[in-house]
């Protein structure tokens, strides 16, 4: 019997990504319209040539991040998950995918969102919509309108303020501190009035950001993307980031700290996503960097357990980060070696991390 047969009925994968370049304003690639014209080793050899390092490190490869990836897809990567688990993905969380056309880039996202055939020839079903608002924009609550009445499944709202002192890792937002800042917070105030859950991606130093929201607005639910991404944890990023053994113990101490400070605010809930990042530091190959099954449960078994640790059962729940991910590791082996490094905690633990804590944190209705 496979490690989730019996034990759920399937998988809720709690953060995915959707894009289509030749209809959407995805700001990750200036030069993502051009790829899909483009064999895939000349592909290669302009993002290697023509593309930032940052971006590079990031995305590793054009072939997955350059070209439409929608339900079809997603359920082409998703179709080995039943026979290395037993169970399908049943539903996803679609998590805003980086639009930037102006103020009323998650209207649009939301827009095409509801035309894409989720729970249509054995893709799954779109659980809910966490979308792209930024609190500090005027429209906030115009934004959320619009959005709500595109896809009822709205669930959540997300703002990247990622930032890294590290010139060449990716910035993600226009300013430091933004979590904190006055502007954010009169905004924020709009979100948490209308019951939606506060989503963020940042780098494992500005953890204690949202510590600082999370006490703020204790009644909110805040979900942390990525494991807090330790970038560097695992070897070199960017120009100087985790390049000796003793920059990864720091990296690893330092984020281990802030993850438990961050876990004594119950409101904060960790998202079991980013197993496979590339910016945790993998590597730079773009074919791949971390081989088998096998090696990333050894690599990414002590971040879970001291998650598990401290968060508890309650408040960890899995994303794939498909298809950012999906250079380093399929979707079935980050979903096999997740479930196997949880499988020695209980059925109950798996239930809750693969399908019930999603549910409920992102009310997602019975299938």
């Amino acid at each position: 019997m496979q490690v989730l047969e019996g034990v759920v009925s399937g998988v809720v994968d709690a953060h995915a990504h959707f894009w289509n370049p030749a209809r959407t304003p995805w700001a990750a690639n200036r030069l993502s319209r051009a790829y899909r014209f483009m064999p895939s080793a000349v592909g290669d050899l302009v993002f290697a040539a023509a593309v930032p390092q940052a971006d590079r490190e990031f995305a590793l490869t054009p072939r997955n991040v350059a070209r439409t990836y929608e339900p079809t897809q997603y359920e082409h990567d998703a179709h080995s998950v039943r026979q290395a688990v037993g169970v399908p993905v049943e539903s996803v969380v679609f998590v805003e995918s980086h639009w930037r056309a102006g103020d009323h880039s998650g209207v649009d996202e939301a827009r095409y969102v509801a035309q894409l055939p989720f729970g249509r020839d054995g893709a799954p079903k779109l659980g809910a919509f966490v979308a792209h608002v930024d609190p500090r924009h005027h429209n906030v609550t115009a934004q959320l309108d619009l959005i709500g009445a595109a896809v009822p499944q709205l669930r959540g709202v997300r703002l990247m303020g990622a930032r890294h002192s590290d010139p060449k890792v990716r910035d993600w937002i226009d300013a430091d501190a933004v979590l904190i800042s006055p502007d954010f917070l009169d905004g924020f105030q709009r979100i948490a009035e209308r019951d939606l859950v506060f989503e963020t991606f940042v780098y494992s130093h500005q953890l204690y950001d949202v510590v600082s929201l999370a006490r703020e607005f204790p009644d909110t639910p805040i979900v942390v993307d990525h494991l807090g991404v330790p970038v560097g944890v695992f070897g070199p990023v960017g120009s100087r980031t985790g390049v000796t053994a003793a920059a990864r113990a720091d990296v690893l101490r330092l984020w281990r700290e802030r993850t438990a400070t961050l876990a004594q605010n119950r409101n904060v809930v960790m998202k079991l996503s980013g197993l496979a990042f590339p910016l945790l530091g993998y590597g730079r190959m773009p074919s791949g960097n971390i081989g088998s099954q096998a090696t990333l449960q050894e690599m990414i078994t002590p971040i879970v357990d001291h998650l598990l640790l401290h968060f508890g059962a309650e408040r960890l729940i899995f994303g794939s980060n498909f298809p950012i991910d999906k250079p380093n590791a399929s979707l079935a082996n980050i979903i096999a070696g997740l479930a196997e490094i949880l499988a020695p905690h209980g059925d109950a633990l798996l239930r809750r991390v693969f399908r019930d804590n999603a549910r409920r944190i992102y009310q997602i209705d019975s299938p």
